[in-house]
């Protein structure tokens, strides 16, 4: 008997216990008594037994596969999502297939992904379209875009609270006295930048001003070093910058302070959304909207996991509170000025 044709038989054979104590043993959750689980492991580590994942897939109709689709993973909030989410899911007995796409090709992946009869998709900085949302409906199939949201997707959604996050920043940025407040836009057709933007203008509207300049920077750290050259390279230009993501507000600072030699916050205040773990180095010290990734990644497993277990797929939105986190690439409001957020 060679170790590539061990069965799971030949272990209840050695441990003299049934077939089905074999499989309870090797089933995450399942029930078995701890000296039945001692001897067929001592009997698997004897025979050189694995169990084959894929043959318990095709017998029980289940294949425990959550598919996850990245577009990207410059922004540093990506890669720690991933990481989570995929413990997260373990922890529940389910694994994850990563696959990456480009933007325009994500649903020509989704196709590819179903063919691995996955039980769950996660969209993280992607998207996919209705039409196809709603084909992995009917399939049973439950799809979570992580933050991201389509309003006419049957698709899930978990984000954290966007608008409120850039009404923040306005606030903020007002309160430390600027005048020349200007955005630097990510994605323009990404829920997360349509939101974040407006609600940096309401919070900017609120306290009787408007947006001084504006550019885009693709959520790309090159795009945004050229936006903020476009923004601040003339003579009349911003005293502060809301930038609609970490990733893309280093590239900014770096601009800023190396190539047109300004100074964060004296010159320029900087504020960024995220809250990677990079914003606190000593080197940036970024004032930033914090997105809670742990809430959000436990919003996305919980929506995954009952609608699997319940055979019912239905569109739900987890929307997570944002916060400001105050460091030191923005000058601070002045005494008499309180940051507040609308949430009770």
């Amino acid at each position: 008997m060679t170790k590539n044709n061990v069965t799971s038989g030949d272990v209840a054979r050695l441990a003299k216990v049934s077939q089905s104590a074999v499989s309870r043993t090797f089933t995450q959750g399942a029930s078995v008594s701890a000296e039945t689980r001692e001897r067929v492991l001592k009997a698997a580590g004897e025979l050189g037994y694995r169990p084959n994942a894929l043959a318990r897939a095709m017998i029980s109709g289940r294949s425990r596969l959550i598919a996850v689709l990245v577009a990207y993973l410059d922004n540093q909030f990506y890669p720690i999502v991933l990481e989570r989410l995929s413990l997260a899911l373990q922890e529940k007995g389910y694994h994850v297939l990563l696959f990456m796409t480009d933007p325009g090709n994500q649903d020509s992946v989704v196709q590819r992904m179903l063919q691995y009869q996955v039980e769950g998709v996660v969209m993280a900085s992607a998207t996919l379209s209705s039409n196809l949302a709603r084909e992995c409906a009917k399939a049973g199939i439950p799809v979570v875009l992580f933050n991201r949201y389509v309003p006419s997707s049957p698709a899930s959604s978990v984000t954290s609270d966007n608008i409120e996050g850039g009404r923040l920043a306005a606030q903020f940025l007002v309160g430390g006295g600027h005048e020349r407040i200007a955005f630097i836009a990510g994605n323009e057709d990404s829920s997360t930048n349509r939101d974040r933007e407006a609600g940096f203008y309401k919070g900017l509207a609120e306290h009787g001003t408007t947006i001084w300049g504006r550019a885009v920077g693709g959520y790309t750290f090159d795009g945004a070093a050229d936006a903020a050259r476009e923004l601040f390279g003339e003579k009349d230009r911003p005293d502060a910058v809301f930038v609609a993501n970490d990733h893309m507000a280093f590239s900014v600072m770096d601009v800023l302070r190396n190539e047109l030699k300004l100074r964060i916050p004296e010159d320029v205040s900087v504020v960024g959304y995220d809250d990677v773990p990079e914003a606190g180095w000593g080197g940036y010290r970024l004032t930033t909207i914090s997105q809670p990734a742990e809430p959000m990644i436990e919003a996305t497993v919980s929506i995954l996991i009952e609608q699997i277990e319940e055979r019912v797929v239905k569109r739900r939105a987890a929307v997570l509170p944002a916060e400001l986190v105050i460091r030191e690439s923005a000058r601070l409001p002045g005494k008499n000025k309180r940051i507040k957020s609308n949430r009770a």
